[in-house]
């Protein structure tokens, strides 16, 4: 049965996330299609990780005999992370634009995930081809040929981390001019802005239908050999 992975960033809640809509449309029209199939959500925004340090940082490499209960924990909460994307065979990142960059909760995630050495660089890439999502939301428009091209630095950061570092096959979904209907300066935006969420949400749920396709056809063995690597 196909399994996704949702991670969420943002720290507004359910109803006030343009990210977090976004993702439960993607996420609906997944279940429509995988009805009853596993969900692993993660929260980073609303229950964000710990700020690693250096010590836990460098757990893996400190001989067993001499880690800390610190580092312990640290090499145990780092391959937990693991194992919620080792398990997964589609994943949906619903990612704000927070001050040009993204959220701090998500960049601490990418800082415990490389933790694991079956993940980071270095290792096997074991989730490399493997479908992903990202929804990404903007207060402001930052498209080619706009004041603040270029000032958008959440998307590309993201892109290297899930594209380049986990090899996944990533495809990024966008809404922006979200704070149109609340900024005063912003006003004459919102028909736009409006178009921009509608075409967002389209897009979530045709995506959604897009992974859940290629996903369908995934049998025992090719899951036998994925929990081989995972172990």
């Amino acid at each position: 049965m196909a399994h996704l992975f949702r991670l969420d960033a943002s720290i507004r809640p359910e109803g006030v996330s343009v990210s977090r809509d976004l993702a439960d449309a993607f996420e609906n029209a997944w279940a429509t299609e995988h009805p009853g199939a596993p969900v692993t959500r993660r929260d980073v925004g609303m229950h964000p990780m710990p700020i690693i340090n250096a010590a836990q940082h460098g757990a893996r490499h400190v001989p067993e005999a001499s880690r800390t209960d610190e580092q312990w924990q640290a090499i145990k909460l780092g391959t937990s992370l693991g194992d919620e994307l080792l398990e997964a065979d589609a994943y949906l990142f619903a990612v704000p634009l927070y001050n040009w960059n993204l959220p701090a909760g998500l960049h601490s995630w990418v800082d415990w995930i490389l933790s694991d050495e079956r993940i980071g660089l270095g290792g096997s890439e074991p989730l490399a081809g493997r479908p992903a999502v990202v929804v990404h939301s903007r207060g402001g428009g930052y498209g080619a040929g706009t004041p603040r091209e270029g000032w958008d630095h959440a998307e590309p950061y993201v892109m290297r981390v899930l594209s380049d570092v986990l090899k996944l096959d990533v495809t990024v979904v966008t809404a922006e001019l979200t704070l149109a209907g609340v900024v005063p300066a912003m006003a004459h935006l919102q028909e736009q802005a409006t178009e921009s969420l509608r075409l967002a949400n389209r897009d979530a749920e045709d995506h959604a239908r897009r992974l859940a396709d290629l996903v369908r056809p995934a049998d025992d063995a090719f899951r036998s050999d994925r929990a081989r690597i995972a172990s």
